[in-house]
């Protein structure tokens, strides 16, 4: 394996989670909303398919969605298979599609508040990721 060639490169989910984060805050605090936004989702649907291995749950085609669809799957499986991952709640990301990201930035500046739930979507999944971390979530 060569680590010049990224189609070889592993996947590493809390990395991500937290690289993702990281520019999506810093994209919001200038007010460029449209790609904050984008972040936001990936940092989140990262953050959950982290979690996921942590619990143990290899991801399957059904885990490899975006958070749009990835958020309320999680909540089923955690009925399902009773995992120890608590507080997801309804999904902010209903309305995140990764297709946005071809929209016109004026889509985003119009509707900050779409872009803030996503952004308080991204922190519930940043404070279950850090409870994984201390380890609370196996």
């Amino acid at each position: 394996m060569s680590v010049a060639d990224p189609y070889l490169w592993p996947e590493d989910f809390l990395d991500a989670h937290e690289r993702h984060w990281e520019d999506a805050e810093s994209l919001f605090q200038i007010g460029r909303l449209a790609n904050a936004d984008h972040l936001y989702g990936i940092s989140a649907e990262c953050g959950l398919k982290y979690l996921l291995i942590r619990a143990g749950v290899p991801l399957t085609p059904q885990e490899r969605v975006h958070i749009n669809v990835l958020w309320d799957h999680l909540r089923r499986l955690c009925n399902i298979r009773r995992l120890p991952i608590v507080g997801l709640g309804g999904n902010p990301f209903f309305n995140w599609r990764i297709d946005q990201r071809y929209a016109h930035r004026r889509h985003f500046d119009q509707n900050q508040s779409i872009v803030e739930d996503h952004r308080r979507g991204a922190m519930r999944v940043r404070r279950l990721v850090n409870r994984a971390l201390r380890g609370g979530i196996r």
